[in-house]
């Protein structure tokens, strides 16, 4: 892929970045494969001022008119879908079946989505209240209801583990709810997203209510969020710097949809299906390899099956083709930076300093370029290891065993995070009996797998809100109610 030089999108025009352009690795070859623009502070005020002159217009426009544009949005998406992908498998290092089916398709299906979404009821009835004659007024019947509102400008801050995913499942609700947008992505790739505003350009999104502003400098960021004509920040990413968001928001009352960290605790009591185990707990070797945040990368083993669930996760590490991720086969590819390879690594070897047993993996691929991070099982662990408490956000998976039902539940809850959990168990009762004991966003019982309608966000240090579904549209929305005598 021949590298280019991309402008930032304010305002519906296409502009030069005062900080010039920075450039964008491909993980897996080391070589550029396109230079990004790097915005002043001055210029993310200005995307944000754009916003906020386009929400009075968009805000008021027809559903109809809204859902069309993210109907053809989807379309355009689609219609390209081929250099999409190529794209995001250059920028992002993920395998071509994953730049694919789970970065393009999934914007291409949120797209289409929150085009539905934009049809759904704003108004809700409430029940009528009988009210006495008081200081409040005279004794009758008081109707009511509730009307879903546009937030207003929305900063969406996207993670550079899925741009396509991430930026639509942020921008297609929000622009589906009245909301115009500042788009702020991951420094790592942001090409991807300036190609979806593109594709928003071409397809009559109007000028303003769609902005992208790029950079590698926390500097942007900052502005993305400290402008005074920002009302809401989306933000998915580490906790430690959505702590620092919220402490900005929170200065101005600012509303606020954060997707942080996990750890995500895998229970796996001695009557399960180990082969459904060991292929779901393996998604965090092998899917865009471990770099996501739900990834079930704790795994609570009961003692009568922790020896086997380790031979059996060992073995499945060994049937994982590394390398390449545009070559046929490859399972696991690069992680996305040469310093996220080295924090990995680092953690690895602080595993095997805590104690913990190394059962597959701990060395580096013998590849001449590219971010590689071998997968591997740490054994052997207990709940106070740093490797265990914190997130590595790469191909790395951690084994702690239990004794019943109660520790188990115990060890499992026993983090600062709380996004998704896992139970594996034949008992299906105890199994739901278990998942409703975890303090976790969301719980999934004998199986990795989601429900895209079903609400997703965290408890704890792993976020504030839930969107997914229809719930994207209340967390991009203010709720007014309206009262009447009856």
């Amino acid at each position: 892929m021949t590298s280019y030089e991309e402008k930032l999108f304010i305002g519906g025009e296409w502009v030069e970045p005062h900080g010039g352009h920075y450039e964008i690795l491909n993980p897996a070859t080391e070589t550029v494969v396109g230079l990004a623009p790097e915005a002043s502070r001055d210029q993310v005020y200005e995307a944000a001022a754009a916003a906020r002159e386009a929400f009075a217009t968009w805000s008021r426009t027809r559903p109809e008119e809204r859902a069309a544009v993210l109907d053809r949005a989807a379309d355009l998406i689609q219609r390209d879908f081929a250099p999409y992908a190529e794209l995001a498998r250059a920028e992002t290092g993920a395998t071509t079946a994953t730049a694919r089916g789970m970065q393009v398709a999934v914007g291409v299906s949120r797209f289409r989505r929150y085009a539905k979404g934009a049809l759904e009821p704003v108004e809700a009835a409430v029940v009528p209240q009988v009210n006495e004659a008081g200081p409040m007024g005279k004794a009758g019947v008081f109707g009511a209801m509730t009307i879903r509102q546009p937030v207003g400008v929305v900063t969406c801050i996207t993670s550079y583990n899925n741009p396509w995913a991430n930026a639509a499942g942020k921008v297609a609700p929000a622009l589906a709810m009245g909301n115009t947008v500042v788009v702020k992505p991951a420094p790592q790739d942001p090409l991807s997203v300036l190609r979806m505003a593109r594709a928003l350009e071409e397809v009559g999104a109007p000028r303003g209510v769609v902005n992208v502003v790029t950079g590698s400098a926390p500097a942007v960021g900052e502005a993305a969020v400290d402008s005074p004509d920002v009302d809401m920040v989306s933000f998915t990413g580490s906790t430690a710097v959505g702590r620092r968001i919220a402490e900005v928001c929170g200065r101005g009352m600012k509303r606020q949809l954060m997707e942080l960290g996990g750890k995500g605790a895998a229970v796996v009591f001695d009557d399960a299906d180990l082969g459904a185990a060991v292929l779901g707990i393996g998604t965090t070797f092998s899917f865009y390899s471990g770099q996501i945040c739900t990834a079930p990368t704790r795994v609570l083993a009961q003692r009568a099956v922790y020896e086997e669930l380790i031979a059996r996760l060992a073995a499945y590490i060994g049937h994982l083709p590394v390398g390449d991720p545009a070559a046929p086969g490859t399972v696991v590819g690069p992680v996305i930076s040469a310093a996220h390879r080295d924090r990995v690594e680092s953690y690895v070897e602080l595993g095997r300093k805590e104690g913990a047993r190394v059962v597959a993996g701990a060395e580096r691929p013998p590849l001449d370029r590219g971010f590689y991070v071998a997968p591997t099982l740490l054994a052997d662990c207990t709940n106070d290891m740093r490797v265990v408490r914190e997130e590595i956000f790469g191909p790395v998976v951690v084994v702690v065993p239990f004794s019943d039902e109660e520790e188990a539940v115990a060890l499992a809850n026993d983090s600062e995070y709380g996004l998704l959990d896992y139970v594996w168990s034949g008992d299906v009762a105890r199994a739901f009996r278990v998942a409703r004991r975890l303090r976790a966003g969301g719980v999934g019982v004998n199986t990795v797998a989601r429900n895209m309608e079903a609400p997703f966000g965290g408890f704890k240090m792993s976020g504030v809100g839930r969107d997914v579904g229809s719930y994207a549209l209340h967390a991009y929305g203010e709720t007014q109610s309206i009262v009447w005598p009856g």
